[in-house]
């Protein structure tokens, strides 16, 4: 990581210096004052609710400098003060000063599904034969990608950059700072359809990461995504697309499920066959993986040490947790949206078991005005699916238990007010050679359940 001096920071920003010294060192990025340390500079970031510059006085008692936009003229302090006209465009421009310093190939990486698993998939395949930087946690915001970026490592060969959006104008802002020297977009699902109004919009906005990048750059585009394939031939920008269907540049041929559910497939590019054996479960995520491959192959890495690293993959937040002599439990509860919940339900109904298949489904947030559509299209994936029990909790998941009953599906159905409810339930039910999967949005907490699950 790189360390950076506050006359630097004048530099990166036009910031003014009301107070303090110049050559402070700064070490880090701060926008939370409780988490401040040593070295940090404290961005307060203005916010809906709260103004971050309520909490300059005590982010300083660890943190070496703080921008401000709400003070003009001289500081008494021995710590300096950066005046700026707004600390978030501030905090973006040293993120920008940052990227700079850096002359290696740089991946952005967004979509509405799967843009986590596929940054974690792309930075793997590369670090067959590179040393990889890929983003941190969830610093892919508008604040996050600052962050991100002044972490990388000095000596990276190449970053792989998560970009995420909500709202109009978001993802030109990212590309802006993060300049990629290529683009991957996963999927065009739903997500934040609350405030960008229809899949076509999500998707217009997702295409702005293309905005910054280099002019010799290669946008790697889903082609089994209906909406991604549908621009074959229509951009300006150079294309590869990925996927199983014949037409695609990248493709994924020969795919099989192993006994211990994780995938191999074949990956396929002109005269180049690598096979691949994927650590991970799920069909959805050969796709991730596929893309990896392709990023690796236009690098012009080892395609064989690219697929090698598969077979130890760790990074797949959705975990298969086998409890000796009670249950097995598809661990999925990190977030949710329509597409990654389908994905998750086609997981527990192609497992093979002697036992009951139990889905435990909660709400899907920021879906807007829809919602309970988007709800009961879920349900009415479910309803011909592998499944014995469906669970639900919250108001909105109700529309996935009612589209499957009015299906006519064999499918047993619940729904509980709370957690609580629901832990108890399956407490009561589960068998040693039962398989449960749990997912729902972040907010319904559904992680508590599995918790539970697991004493």
């Amino acid at each position: 990581m790189y360390s950076i001096t506050v006359n630097e920071i004048l530099e990166a920003t036009g910031g003014v210096l009301l107070s303090g010294n110049g050559d402070t060192l700064i070490t880090d990025l701060c926008t939370d004052s409780r988490l401040a340390k040593e070295g940090d500079l404290f961005v307060p970031i203005v916010g809906e609710r709260d103004d971050g510059h309520m909490f300059i006085e005590s982010a300083l008692t660890k943190a070496a400098a703080t921008l401000t936009q709400e003070h003009s003229g001289v500081v008494i302090s021995d710590k300096p003060y950066i005046a700026v006209k707004d600390t978030k465009k501030a905090m973006q421009d040293i993120g920008s000063y940052f990227r700079d310093k850096f002359d290696i190939p740089v991946i952005g990486v967004t979509g509405s599904v799967g843009k986590t698993t596929t940054r974690e998939m792309i930075a793997t395949a590369l670090s067959g034969c590179a040393r990889v930087y890929q983003t941190e946690k969830n610093y892919n915001s508008q604040v996050g990608l600052p962050i991100a970026l002044f972490h990388m490592d000095e000596n990276a060969e190449c970053a792989v950059l998560e970009m995420g959006m909500s709202e109009p104008g978001e993802m030109e802002r990212l590309s802006e700072i993060a300049r990629p020297t290529s683009c991957v977009i996963t999927m065009i699902g739903v997500a934040h359809i609350e405030n960008l109004g229809s899949q076509e919009n999500i998707r217009k906005e997702k295409l702005a990461i293309t905005s910054h990048m280099d002019q010799n750059g290669i946008l790697f585009l889903n082609g089994n995504d209906p909406l991604l394939k549908e621009l074959n031939g229509r951009l300006t920008v150079s294309c590869c697309y990925f996927g199983t269907e014949a037409w695609c540049e990248c493709r994924a041929e020969n795919i099989s499920m192993r006994s211990d559910y994780t995938y191999e497939y074949d990956y396929v590019h002109k005269e180049k066959r690598v096979h691949v054996h994927l650590n991970a479960l799920g069909r959805h995520n050969v796709i991730n993986s596929l893309c990896g491959m392709a990023i690796a192959d236009h690098l012009g890495h080892d395609l064989e040490k690219a697929a090698a690293q598969f077979e130890t993959f760790k990074g797949i937040r959705q975990k298969l947790i086998r409890i000796p002599n009670k249950y097995t439990i598809i661990d999925d509860a990190y977030n949710a949206s329509p597409d990654s919940m389908k994905a998750s339900i086609v997981v527990l109904s192609e497992i093979e078991t002697e036992g009951k298949k139990i889905a435990v489904l909660g709400d899907m947030f920021e879906l807007g005005e829809n919602s309970e559509a988007y709800h009961y299209e879920v349900g009415k994936f479910l309803a011909d699916k592998d499944v014995d029990e469906l669970v639900v909790v919250g108001e909105q998941s109700l529309a996935i238990r009612r589209a499957v009953e009015e299906s006519g599906s064999k499918i047993r159905c619940y729904s509980f007010k709370d957690n609580g409810e629901v832990v108890l339930y399956l407490l009561s039910v589960l068998n040693p050679e039962d398989i449960v999967l749990v997912k729902g949005s972040n907010g319904m907490n559904l992680k508590a359940v599995v918790d539970n699950l697991l004493g």
